[in-house]
C-alpha cells in the first residue's frame, strides 16, 4: 500500500543530515563516529534504493495511482486505516532493518580497516 513512505522518509531526513553533518565535521580524526557520518552516503543510498524498488512495486500492483489520491486504499476510511497500519508496522520495521544493517557493516568495515594494537604487543615487538 504505502510502506514505502516510510524509509523514503528516513531517506530524506538522513539526506540532509548527512549533507549537514560533513560540512560540520570540525575534526578530521578518524574516530568511528566520524566514520559513520562519513559513510551515512551508503545508508542514502540503500534508503533510496529501497523505496524506489517498493515504489515500482506498488505501481506494478495498481496501489498507486498517477491521480489524486495517489493510493488505492485512500479511497475509504477502513482502507486507509489499513494503509496506516502497514506504515507503522511493516515500514518502521523496513526502516529500521535496513538502518541496522547498515550500521553494523559500518561497524565491521571500521574494525577491518583500524585493527586495534594492544599496548602489551607494542611492548613486545619493540
Amino acid at each position: 500500500m504505502a510502506c514505502f513512505i516510510v524509509p523514503a522518509t528516513e531517506a530524506i531526513v538522513t539526506t540532509v543530515a548527512s549533507k549537514k553533518l560533513n560540512h560540520t565535521l570540525e575534526t578530521k580524526e578518524d574516530t568511528l563516529g566520524n566514520y559513520y557520518i562519513k559513510n551515512m552516503k551508503t545508508l542514502n543510498t540503500m534508503l533510496w534504493g529501497g523505496s524506489a524498488l517498493l515504489l515500482f512495486e506498488h505501481i506494478w500492483h495498481g496501489e498507486v495511482t498517477p491521480f489524486f489520491p495517489f493510493f488505492t486504499a485512500a479511497s475509504s476510511p477502513a482502507k486507509l486505516s489499513a494503509m496506516f497500519h502497514e506504515m507503522a508496522t511493516v515500514g518502521v520495521a523496513m526502516a529500521l532493518l535496513v538502518t541496522f544493517v547498515w550500521a553494523v557493516l559500518t561497524l565491521i568495515t571500521y574494525k577491518m580497516t583500524h585493527p586495534k594494537t594492544s599496548p602489551s604487543l607494542e611492548k613486545v615487538h619493540s
